[in-house]
């Protein structure tokens, strides 16, 4: 009788979790087709439906439902035992899922990934770059190892460990460089553009403007921080951006970039796994080499 392998589970976990067949392809770096091929290879195997297929869509069955969820802490389990025998080595190697959020990644994972291979050559990094609110999740169901993000986190099943903060700048156009540096009271008044919901540097920044969850009508939004600078650099409005992008996102661009008055907007950029990971002491060897790479790329702000 034919059985079904680890490689079966995780092609049916990542489509659980996706819901469609091309970003389950994707994200298990294979082509929709032999995804496609392997999931209904696993339907023989088990002798029912896992899926009801349909042109926009990909919904679990009841079986299919149950199938996932042990499929999840199957995966689960044969990773953490991975780590565990991973976690006898002196220093970190092998397969390391490195989260990062996307106000954080241009502007050092490049930085980091050179640091850490050059570290720790035995390393194998994987960076997935998405929102703070999915990066958690993925730790929490074991789908990365751990994740540069913004800190507080304040969930309990994951260590938080503070790397360097840094502050947020005020960006505007070019023609008003010679104009006071507005205070939080002023910029409520302004033509404010900001990231788009599900960015936690948009919650910071709106926080910082005493800003509700109600948005003024003046408000803007774009999908990422460059959007945003170039939206300034047209006269359209100002925004804030994290000191650590200015060199990149500035050097193009027809804007002018202050500081705030005291005491001026700040974000604490942290690493974040999970307390039962074994491999809190490589772990730490590896806080301490972001740490470093984080604050030259400061320095050289």
């Amino acid at each position: 009788m034919a059985k079904f392998s680890m490689k079966h589970l995780r092609y049916f976990e990542a489509l659980a979790r996706h819901g469609h067949f091309r970003k389950a392809a994707e994200d298990c770096a294979i082509t929709q087709p032999a995804l496609s091929m392997q999931i209904r290879e696993l339907e023989g195997i088990v002798g029912a439906p896992l899926v009801e297929r349909s042109a926009r869509q990909v919904r679990l069955t009841a079986l299919g439902e149950d199938f996932a969820e042990r499929a999840r802490g199957i995966l689960r389990a044969v990773d953490e035992l991975d780590d565990l025998v991973r976690s006898t080595t002196v220093s970190m190697v092998g397969k390391l899922r490195l989260g990062i959020i996307p106000t954080i990644a241009p502007y050092l994972l490049p930085q980091v990934i050179q640091a850490l291979s050059a570290k720790f050559p035995g390393i194998d990094l994987r960076p997935r770059e998405t929102v703070t609110k999915t990066l958690i999740e993925d730790l929490i169901e074991c789908r990365i190892d751990m994740a540069i993000l913004a800190l507080p986190i304040s969930e309990p099943s994951l260590r938080e460990i503070e790397l360097f903060r840094e502050e947020f700048v005020l960006v505007r156009p070019l023609q008003d460089s010679d104009k006071p540096i507005p205070n939080s009271e002023k910029l409520r008044e302004m033509r404010l553009l900001l990231l788009e919901e599900g960015h936690c540097f948009r919650d910071q920044a709106l926080s910082f403007c005493s800003i509700g969850d109600e948005a003024p009508s003046e408000m803007m939004e774009g999908s990422s921080l460059t959007t945003l600078v170039q939206m300034v650099g047209t006269g359209i409005g100002v925004t804030l951006i994290p000191e650590m992008a200015v060199p990149i996102e500035t050097r193009s661009s027809s804007v002018s970039v202050a500081q705030l008055a005291e005491p001026r907007p700040s974000r604490t950029v942290g690493l974040v796994w999970r307390k039962s990971s074994p491999l809190e002491k490589q772990f730490m060897q590896v806080a301490e080499v972001v740490k470093e790479a984080g604050l030259r790329r400061l320095q050289a702000s």
